[in-house]
């Protein structure tokens, strides 16, 4: 599987990258054209703001879940989600959500093909 790094390069898919706060660190370009919001307006934000908000309580749970076991049912498979962007239009996409540890901290990716 590809490093975080080398996923980084992929250019015609929006992408993702928050810390193990659930905060973004990271977007491409894709990922800006197709949300809305500028770089500038997304970094050090939570990843709750591009969920919809009735699915803030169950992401929670589960990144909390991942965080104490470091198990994980979603990670790595394909799941039709809804992406909300900036001016709150809902995109359903296709998630592809990983993790990787790096110095005993988790950050996780996740690829957004919209459907």
């Amino acid at each position: 599987m590809k490093t975080f790094d080398e996923m980084k390069l992929e250019k015609d898919v929006p992408i993702v990258i928050t810390d193990h706060q659930g905060l973004v660190t990271y977007v491409n370009e894709c990922f800006t054209s197709v949300f809305g919001w500028s770089t500038d307006e997304i970094l050090g934000q939570i990843i709750t703001v591009i969920i919809p908000e009735g699915f803030h309580a169950p992401h929670h749970l589960g990144f909390s879940r991942f965080l104490t076991t470091e198990k994980s049912t979603i990670l790595n498979h394909p799941l039709r989600l809804i992406g909300i962007t900036k001016d709150g239009r809902e995109i359903q996409a296709e998630h592809l959500i990983m993790a990787e540890k790096d110095q005993e901290k988790w950050s996780f990716m996740a690829i957004l093909r919209p459907l």
